[in-house]
């Protein structure tokens, strides 16, 4: 079988190795589409600082059970699944306490160990988590990052009836905001400085979307949401720009949620974090619960995966997606490889 490998930031090459058999516990899935996200492309362009070269990429992932290993049998063949892609150790105190996405040791496939793109993947079955029949297998690869809107939307509790201000509308940050509505906000805002995401996010439902290049913040955010404000606001932008924008302009006493990957040190007003009493929290990936209410979202009709998606490329053809993301970066939300073209 055919099995993707970056060699070095920028160069790919395919290499055919023999097809895994299932062992005891484990499923061998059939491959059928990865997402490239945001952490493969800074992969590609060598500024990912916890992986090294070679690897195989791919973590957003669908398929279909090829096999069973001894002792799996809630799964049939041919049945559609997506791959949550956590190595942890089970040792930890995060593991110990069901916090298994800290987990100390974390790795994740497709960065600090061999990820799934190839044509046959074998897994532990833990890691195997049922589609519906009806969800389509691109939708099916997209399920991973909506979960980790699901995920980033919890930490805030229940969101039912409240107003929520999302920073940022790419594929995380349009998530978010769906997976906001889609769990009972009252009014949810989204910002961003370019039109063809925002035009996304309004295609999607998203109810108030602000360009802030062209528009004052801390005006549009009062407008929105009237003196009171908003009760979360979600940094999907991660920038000493916009977590500014949130703290400026937050409640006090409301809470600010950091989804994104921060890029570089950031130089926050810890003087009015402190002064105001705001909740500055984190979010990081998921676990199994937010993978089964995302399907559950998606499934419900709460949250839509199809309008994100911007291409598809053969699986062959992997480095020229990398490509078209660069030339495209605006423009482009999800991009998805189908590995069996």
């Amino acid at each position: 079988m055919l099995q993707q490998v970056m060699t070095e930031p920028g160069k790919i090459i395919f290499r055919e190795i023999e097809k895994p058999q299932p062992k005891a516990g484990e499923v061998l899935v059939k491959i059928m589409n990865i997402g490239v996200c945001g952490s493969d492309i800074h992969v590609y362009h060598g500024k990912h600082p916890f992986t090294k070269y070679p690897v195989t990429q791919g973590h957003e992932v669908s398929g279909l059970v090829e096999a069973l290993g001894e002792g799996v049998d809630q799964f049939t063949i041919g049945q559609k699944v997506t791959i949550q892609p956590q190595v942890v150790c089970g040792e930890c105190y995060p593991c110990r306490h069901g916090k298994y996405n800290l987990c100390e040791k974390l790795k994740v496939m497709g960065f600090q160990t061999t990820g799934t793109a190839s044509e046959y993947f074998a897994v532990d079955a833990k890691k195997v988590t049922p589609l519906p029949e009806d969800m389509t297998l691109e939708e099916g690869a997209m399920i991973e990052p909506l979960a980790v809107a699901v995920h980033a939307v919890r930490r805030a509790g229940d969101v039912e009836g409240k107003d929520i201000c999302v920073l940022g509308a790419g594929p995380i940050g349009n998530l978010t905001a769906q997976v906001a509505k889609g769990l009972g906000a009252r009014k949810v805002m989204i910002t961003d400085i370019s039109d063809i995401r925002l035009a996304k996010a309004k295609e999607v439902g998203i109810d108030i979307c602000v360009n802030t290049k062209d528009n004052d913040f801390a005006t549009a955010f009062v407008e929105t949401f009237g003196p009171d404000k908003a009760d979360v606001i979600y940094d999907c932008a991660g920038s000493n720009i916009t977590m500014d924008q949130a703290i400026q302009n937050a409640r006090k006493g409301s809470t600010i949620i950091l989804v994104a990957v921060f890029a570089g040190l950031a130089t926050v007003d810890l003087a009015v974090l402190n002064d105001h009493e705001l909740d500055l929290n984190t979010s990081m990936m998921y676990r199994n619960e937010d993978y089964i209410k995302a399907i559950e979202l998606v499934n419900e009709g709460k949250v839509q995966l199809k309008p994100l998606i911007s291409k598809q490329f053969a699986f062959k053809d992997y480095l020229e997606a990398y490509h078209y993301i660069d030339d495209n970066r605006e423009s482009t939300m999800k991009v998805i490889i189908d590995v069996q073209k």
